[in-house]
């Protein structure tokens, strides 16, 4: 493989809603730039991207799959990533390594609630995008309401490079607005062959209306090509290329594609897009760290020759093998080479340094800044962790985690099962950090938490299928929390003697709650010359294990404000012990004292059902505690967006699919925890 210059690199993903057709464009992208010889269907199992058994046989993608084609001279490193809310793990880390993204929308259903989610997530890693406006060819769809959507719901400033030709069985192809030529694809070679045709006469206004709009809101946000647009002279082509590049880089424009991904037709100007908006990595910002000898900020710009800087973004259990997936945002690597993980402080050899197509492999004799592989042969390194030069420390950003808002008590079936569960459980929990496992000491049973009920789903079939561990599970349990709803005061005092010694310490601690998500935290009051000024860290780490251990009803306290007011000390007497346990009881005494309420997982919840169930629903909606926010007409269709307890929500997808006669569609999302009804 000849090496490739940075300029010419692009690390893009692939970021929708569930069922926008992620995966099908990603097939029609890797057909026409000759990385696969067929197209794979995804609702035939046969799609390249989705190979985990599990994929092929829901239709849906459950895992990132990362691969590698070239288009026009530019090689593109693609990671297809999950829709469903159940795996946003699996966008979230990658989004973390990208440069750039793309955004698929239903032109049905313009932006949808998953979608709002990962391109916030997005948003927040600062990733410029590209917006493809799918399934042109659907009843219903509508380019120009879902163009409108990206401004309403995401705040984009959407700039449409290609517009439809036509909507619904009337798809023909796309305007290209920037050519001012009509594409049509030819049907027999699955759309690698198109023809660029002059405008048809009757489309001729609008399309130069069109053009003219997307000149407008190019002048809007870029300041050098107002200029140029305002002057006299007419604007190059090459101008507003240049223009639409530096506003997509600057996050303050979207250019927008139409097309019918599973027609095959849209997609090769999408490709000329990724190629000439998206950035390569020297147009991304230096990547950030924190030097962990010095605690001062440290910045590696992407050059080859500077010192290594890699991010573990995924572990991957695969034939055997550990796969470390990496992004190298500095420097290079070889097999054979010696790196350090500052996280976990050890020194570890890489084994195999592998390009990857999905499930398929390619090994490299180097990797460098820019590249993202896999590598073969690192033991410890986990998701999140740096990778760097023995002498050139630094640690990047992690990757954030989630919290789990479902658990699921399981058992293995027969001893040999029990043998095997252990170690399957850990190889599952490393490679998804949005996957707990904990052993519950009262009941000794074992506890998988997740992120839904799809989430644990596929976690217990992959243990019976890859690693032929058969387990019994429990119903799905709700993950609670708990809060106080009023400030109290409390003393907790440990006074005893112990093993031959006298202990004592006593603690005043003040409790107030804190508004919804803004989690605890811990203030002393004590002054400097206190005599148990020593003890703070002990009294802040017991209270903390005190909250995490569910003071009142066994479940994590959140949403607490600790202020130290007060310590005693006796001469002789005080330990660290004695104020664990004194802090630890004024917590108990405290959250007692303070009205104390269940807290539980309210999800978002919305709801796209016929016109004629939408009674229905709704009553079964409130008969689940469900608050309606907003019914939104959509041609034959309703959306119902509300809000209802994820306890009332087990077993709906069963439901909706009887009461609609299995036309009704929905969408669960975590939003908050609120207070349990009585």
């Amino acid at each position: 493989m000849p090496a490739i210059k940075l300029e010419q690199l692009r690390n893009i993903g692939i970021i929708a809603h569930i069922d926008a057709g992620k995966t099908t464009l990603t097939e029609r992208i890797l057909y026409y730039t000759g990385r696969t010889h067929k197209i794979g269907e995804v609702h035939d199992g046969a799609a390249t991207m989705d190979w985990m058994p599990e994929e092929q046989e829901r239709g849906i993608t459950i895992t990132a799959a990362v691969t590698t084609c070239h288009w026009k001279g530019v090689m593109i490193n693609l990671i297809d990533t999950p829709g469903h809310v159940d795996f946003t793990i699996e966008v979230e880390r990658s989004l973390r390594v990208l440069d750039g993204a793309i955004g698929v929308f239903d032109a049905v259903s313009g932006v949808e609630p998953q979608s709002e989610t990962v391109w916030h997530q997005a948003d927040r890693y600062r990733v410029p995008k590209l917006a493809f406006i799918n399934k042109m060819d659907r009843p219903g769809a509508d380019f120009w309401m879902s163009v409108a959507s990206l401004r309403e719901k995401l705040g984009a400033h959407p700039l449409p490079i290609t517009i439809p030709w036509g909507e619904e069985d009337r798809f023909q192809g796309v305007f290209h607005l920037l050519t001012l030529t009509a594409w049509k694809w030819q049907e027999e070679t699955l759309g690698a062959v198109y023809e660029e045709l002059p405008l048809p006469p009757e489309f001729e206004a609008e399309v130069h209306r069109r053009r003219e709009e997307l000149l407008e809101a190019l002048a809007e946000v870029d300041d050098a090509f107002m200029e140029a647009y305002l002057s006299e002279t007419p604007v190059t082509p090459e101008e507003v290329v240049a223009a639409i590049h530096r506003a997509t880089i600057a996050l303050k424009g979207v250019p927008v594609y139409a097309g019918a991904a599973l027609r095959n037709k849209g997609i090769q100007p999408l490709l000329d897009g990724i190629k000439d908006f998206l950035p390569n990595p020297l147009e991304v910002p230096a990547v950030r760290g924190e030097n962990p000898l010095t605690g001062e900020e440290e910045i590696r710009p992407t050059r080859i020759s500077g010192p290594l800087a890699a991010l573990a973004f995924k572990i991957q259990m695969f034939g055997g093998q550990r796969l470390t997936y990496v992004r190298l945002y500095s420097g290079s690597l070889k097999p054979g080479q010696e790196v350090y993980n500052p996280v976990k402080q050890v020194t570890e050899k890489v084994g195999r340094i592998l390009r990857m197509h999905a499930n398929k492999r390619e090994p490299l004799e180097e990797a460098q800044a820019g590249a993202i592989v896999a590598l073969v042969g690192l033991k410890a390194t986990t998701t999140g962790d740096t990778l760097c030069t023995p002498g050139h420390p630094i640690i990047l950003e992690p990757i954030s985690s989630y919290v789990p808002v479902i658990s699921l008590a399981i058992e293995p079936e027969t001893r040999e099962d029990q043998e095997r569960l252990g170690p399957a459980l850990a190889r599952l929990a490393e490679e998804d950090p949005s996957l707990r496992v904990h052993l519950d000491e009262d009941t000794g049973q074992t506890l998988l938490s997740g992120m839904g009920e799809l989430h644990l789903e596929v976690v217990q079939h992959r243990l019976e299928r890859e690693f032929h561990t058969r387990i019994r599970a429990g119903r799905p349990q709700v993950v609670y929390r708990e809060t106080i709803t009023q400030a109290v005061e409390e003393t907790g005092t440990f006074d005893r003697e112990l093993a031959g010694r006298h202990h004592f310490a006593a603690v005043r601690l003040s409790l107030s709650p804190r508004s919804r998500g803004a989690g605890n935290s811990f203030t002393s009051f004590l002054p400097e010359d206190h005599p148990a000024q020593s003890f703070v860290p002990v009294i802040e780490q017991a209270v903390t294990e005190a909250l995490a251990g569910g003071p009142a009803f066994g479940h994590p306290a959140e949403d607490i404000a600790v202020a130290l007011v007060d310590a005693q000390v006796r001469e002789g007497q005080t330990s660290e012990m004695a104020f664990r346990v004194a802090a630890m009881t004024a917590v108990k005494q405290a959250v007692a004292q303070a009205k104390p309420v269940l807290l539980e997982p309210i999800m978002k919840v919305e709801i796209i059902v016929p016109e004629e169930f939408t009674g229905e629903v709704l009553g079964d909606l409130h008969a689940r505690k469900g608050k309606t926010e907003q019914l939104t007409a959509k041609g034959p269709v309703r959306l119902i967006t509300a809000k209802a307890p994820l306890a009332a929500m087990f077993g709906y997808a069963t439901a909706l699919r009887s009461l609609t006669q299995g036309r009704g569609t929905f969408t669960l999302q975590f939003d908050h925890f609120g207070t349990v009804d009585k």
